[in-house]
């Protein structure tokens, strides 16, 4: 008779197959990538006078998440970089696994360096996936709230993801949670109902001093149901991709890799006193 630990092997692969769309698939890792970001001699300008901070999503890295993005923004005048967080023993290429507190001091850690860097006073941080709601604790509970002025999220599990229902298989299968958690235990830390997440959000989703904008898509298969996505508090401006432009059929993975209409929509939350209407067209800009 098979044990439990190899019985469950099968539905942890399952969670982590279909986890795996919280980011791109994983190509060659660079430090510094050609097209103008993670430039440490780059300074603000007086235009646009905050670096960004990119974080990427589970199962991502500081390059492939951010390979349009990046340069996107990069060619508006902005300063950019990217970390890399939540490594595991072993695991390249693949990060954003490990504990989500654990990767919040990580962030820390990294605004410190670039503030420290550009002579800049704040940063805004952008987030795909967990990377949207990871620096949620940074603010909360590690002093970022002095250091961010904006957080703009893409897609991201404020409030946990319940994968369609497959999170609630866990329960019939004894030992799979404590599985998961050991393995890799972000994926267990965004499951809806979370110990990790009832602390984020105990008190109100938001912190005093920070503007926060999430960008959500009707067709997300990874954050479910996709309206989690959202944040309740002040200064907070949600939105939904389809009101901008209804033929988006951009899902989870798309609106951070490649979507322009959604990148568009975060340029006008790094610069609200310059923000133009995004609509379908935002594409070709």
């Amino acid at each position: 008779m098979l044990s439990w630990k190899r019985a469950l092997r099968p539905l942890t692969a399952a969670l982590l197959a279909v986890a795996i769309g919280l980011a791109p698939a994983a190509t060659a890792h660079a430090a510094a990538p050609s097209s103008g970001w993670n430039n440490w001699a780059c300074k603000p300008s007086s235009a646009h006078p905050r670096p960004v901070v990119l974080v990427h999503g589970t199962f991502g890295n500081s390059v492939d998440n951010w390979l349009a993005l990046a340069p996107y923004l990069v060619k508006r005048g902005y300063c950019v970089f990217s970390l890399d967080y939540g490594q595991l023993p072993g695991v390249p290429f693949f990060h954003g696994l490990g504990p989500i507190a654990k990767s919040a001091g990580q962030l820390d850690a990294y605004v410190d360096r670039v503030l420290a860097a550009t002579g800049a006073g704040e940063v805004d941080l952008v987030g795909h996936s967990q990377g949207g709601m990871m620096p949620r604790h940074y603010l909360k509970f590690l002093g970022g709230a002095d250091k961010v002025n904006a957080l703009i999220g893409l897609a991201p599990d404020n409030h946990g993801t319940t994968l369609h229902g497959l999170t609630g298989l866990l329960k019939y299968f004894p030992g799979a949670a404590d599985l998961l958690d050991s393995a890799t235990p972000a994926l267990a830390d965004q499951i809806a109902g979370s110990a990790f997440l009832a602390k984020l959000n105990e008190g109100g989703d938001t912190v005093p001093g920070v503007r926060y904008t999430v960008i959500a898509t009707k067709y997300d298969e990874v954050v479910t149901p996709w309206r989690s996505a959202f944040l309740d508090g002040p200064n907070v401006n949600n939105v939904t991709l389809q009101n901008l432009c209804a033929i988006d059929l951009s899902e989870h993975l798309a609106i951070g890799l490649f979507d322009r209409i959604a990148y568009h929509e975060v340029a006008n939350a790094l610069d609200p006193a310059k923000a133009k209407p995004t609509t379908c067209a935002s594409v070709f800009e």
